[in-house]
């Protein structure tokens, strides 16, 4: 066990110490006192205050408990509902009409609508994808995925294939960029002359853009450009022209790639994705945070028996109309999730031997980091207007949106940057947030910078929150209940109305199968037709197909037309998704169980035996879904919640989680590190999806964390079977 080193009057891990005094303050002008007296003066002005906050959370939560248990006999009424959480103060006066003032907000943020990235920061690769993800081939995106019907193809190139391809996008061309004339399918050449693209048509004839705007630049020479760049509703996109590219041979134009301006933003996360349970793995998450925000994060991947190293990718110049230089942002603006106020980190205890609230310590590092983006060597990598963005999860209630404005207000005092540096992203995932997300959005009016919203850990939330009120609908049926309509209209109503648009992000949820696109490409068009201006995507591939919504949607314009509609119903909002009266069968409920306990095995055996925080899980079907904690919180506050109610028995799930834990096997079987869970059912990993399940109804907001950062923490020790401190 590493011995703790005294700073700040703070006892700090040594990989930590070593990692802020030798690469997070190396060429820069902070001084490692500065970070450990800031770290200390969180822990001594906001300590008792973060406390007090999660104390006032139970306290809610055991009043609501006693409501629905002395009404389990009385009808549901949803009016004096809510007039008892307004008489308790979980739902809080509104107060008058406001607009945000946030100042300093990139353009990323306050006026392009497109995809977000979401990725794990202890992943290198995936980090570096999500940071360079700005452009992507939609050619790849089309062909190499089943965006268009059928599965890709291996092997050689399929011109037919490749010609469906062709055709789909010269027809979103004559949508999204139409010729004055005929269709970009005519089209034998693209070349510039004066200020404007001109097109050579296959019948002798010369066109351009219908609107000429479009037209942003070029590379290569006017007569015959090496590419030609459009834009359209602030979204780039690129015509590759290379006659001697197999494809591009092909193609009467020449047209051998055409790249998309994609992920916009990307969140490089430190919290729902990531398995981060002690120093050494929170310092691996900084180190390639630091590496991103100067330029330093490097990778070596192998595909196809050659090696590479993966970097981040340069900013390039194209030329403009007007024939002078342009650049072209090639990497995604980065915004970092730090965790919640809930958990508690071994890395830095006080002087009584108490942890420290691991959002403190987040805080601290990543703005320290981030700073270097302000003030450091790497100033404007990231922001071009000198602003940090941090998103900050889980918060419940504007109280506790408060409190993390109060924390970063002593982060930037102790590190010596300008008031309201740091932007705040709230997460608008707890229902205590929703109900009041008006008067959280007040409480960081001058820092706000991106609202959204998450099906799945606001499920988690309205399940547990409502645990008493009876059994709940089964999960496949909880899209359609309405106060998860109501949630989604009221998080863009109440944005609109508070002043985001044109100033911040409003944001919507993940597509979570990764390999099925040409699902995404035909549903997540709703997205932006919602009026949300970004929406999450889970890898580069994903964000390019998703960045056609943006060009078919004007994202201004949609929320200019939903800004003068009625707001969706606040008691649409508190309709608990409760089953009045379950009749399913035994099958329906054998059924549910099965999917809720693979979910749980499937995502718990790789978060504690191997740290892996976020991966494409298979589900019962077989179909890979991209899980995180958000997913187990609801699948366990599911099966905890039909435990309550006596939809199935104590034997029953026993049952189910032992039967699953065989299809879970099987599914990893190719997997070299995966540990087996049977025959025994005696491993850590068992045993922390089967506490997650029959304690769910008592862990602190429904949250997964408590228990799986334990059990971690367990196997990091050595402990892998049922003996254990």
């Amino acid at each position: 066990m590493n011995l703790m080193e005294c700073r700040g009057g703070l006892f700090i891990d040594p990989e930590l110490v070593s990692f802020v005094e030798t690469e997070l303050v190396a060429g820069t002008d902070l001084t490692p006192d500065a970070v450990w007296s800031g770290l200390s003066d969180l822990v001594r002005d906001h300590g008792r205050r973060n406390k007090l906050l999660l104390e006032e959370r139970d306290r809610l939560q055991e009043l609501i408990d006693d409501w629905h248990r002395n009404r389990a006999e009385t009808e549901f009424d949803v009016v004096e509902y809510r007039r008892f959480l307004v008489a308790i103060g979980y739902i809080v006066q509104q107060g008058s009409p406001f607009t945000i003032d946030t100042d300093g907000v990139d353009s990323e943020i306050s006026e392009i609508a497109g995809p977000q990235l979401v990725v794990p920061v202890t992943n290198a690769r995936y980090a570096l994808n999500a940071a360079n993800a700005r452009w992507g081939s939609l050619y790849d995106a089309l062909y190499g995925t089943d965006a268009l019907g059928g599965s890709p193809p291996g092997g050689e190139y399929d011109p037919k294939r490749g010609a469906g391809v062709v055709t789909w996008v010269r027809e979103f061309f004559d949508d999204v960029i139409p010729l004055a004339k005929g269709s970009h399918a005519d089209v034998l050449s693209y070349g510039v002359a004066g200020c404007d693209m001109i097109a050579q048509l296959a019948d002798g004839s010369k066109t351009g853009l219908v609107d000429g705007r479009g037209f942003f630049g070029f590379t290569g020479e006017a007569v015959s450009p090496a590419s030609v760049v459009f834009v359209h509703h602030g979204l780039g996109i690129e015509v590759v022209i290379d006659r001697a590219h197999p494809v591009g041979a092909s193609n009467p134009a020449g047209v051998a790639d055409v790249r998309l301006e994609s992920a916009v933003t990307s969140i490089i996360d430190l919290e729902d994705s990531v398995a981060t349970v002690d120093a050494t793995d929170k310092v691996q998450a900084y180190r390639n945070w630091l590496g991103l925000i100067d330029g330093s994060l490097t990778e070596e991947v192998a595909k196809s028996g050659q090696t590479s190293i993966r970097r981040l990718a340069e900013d390039r110049v194209i030329v403009g109309p007007d024939r002078q230089s342009r650049s072209l942002r090639s990497r995604a603006l980065l915004l970092s999730r730090n965790v919640g106020h809930l958990m508690s980190t071994p890395a830095v205890t006080d002087a009584t031997g108490e942890q420290i609230p691991e959002g403190f310590l987040d805080a601290m590092i990543t703005v320290a980091v981030a700073r270097r983006d302000i003030i450091g060597p790497s100033r404007g990598r990231n922001s071009r207007t000198g602003s940090i963005y941090i998103v900050k999860p889980k918060m419940h209630g504007p109280d506790e949106v408060a409190f993390a404005c109060e924390v970063f207000d002593t982060v930037e005092r102790c590190l010596g940057l300008p008031p309201e540096t740091v932007k705040l992203g709230i997460m608008d995932e707890e229902r205590r947030t929703t109900v009041n997300l008006t008067e959280c959005i007040r409480a960081a009016r001058s820092r706000l910078a991106f609202i959204n919203t998450g099906f799945l850990d606001r499920t988690g939330d309205e399940i547990h929150t409502s645990m008493e009120a009876g059994a709940m609908v089964r999960k496949t049926d909880m899209k359609s209940q309405p106060w998860i309509r109501a949630y989604e209209d009221w998080n863009v109503d109440v944005g609109l109305a508070c002043g985001l648009q044109g100033r911040a992000q409003i944001g919507k949820g993940m597509w979570a199968a990764p390999d099925r696109m040409s699902g995404l490409l035909a549903e997540k068009i709703a997205h932006p037709l919602a009026g949300a201006t970004c929406a999450w995507v889970p890898s580069p591939t994903a964000a390019t197909l998703h960045a056609t919504h943006y060009h078919r949607v004007d994202v201004a314009s949609r929320q200019s037309e939903l800004s003068g509609r009625t707001r969706a119903s606040l008691d649409e909002l508190l309709t608990i998704p409760v089953a009045p009266h379950p009749r399913w069968t035994a099958d329906e409920v054998q059924s549910e169980l099965d999917n809720n306990a693979q979910s749980i095995l499937g995502y718990v055996v790789r978060w504690v035996d191997q740290g892996i925080g976020c991966s494409k899980v298979p589900d019962i079907f077989n179909v890979a879904l991209m899980e995180d904690r958000a997913t187990c919180r609801i699948s366990s506050q599911h099966i905890a919640n039909w435990l309550r109610h006596r939809i199935v028995s104590t034997d029953q799930v026993d049952t189910t989680l032992r039967k699953m834990a065989q299809v879970v096997d099987d599914q990893n079987s190719g997997d070299p590190l995966y540990q087996p869970i049977g025959p025994h059912f005696d491993g850590l990993a068992f045993n922390a999806a089967h506490q997650l399940v029959f304690e769910g109804a008592e862990q602190p907001s429904g949250y997964t964390e408590p228990i799986l950062h334990q059990y971690r923490q367990w196997v990091k020790h050595g402990y892998h079977r049922e003996a254990r401190p």
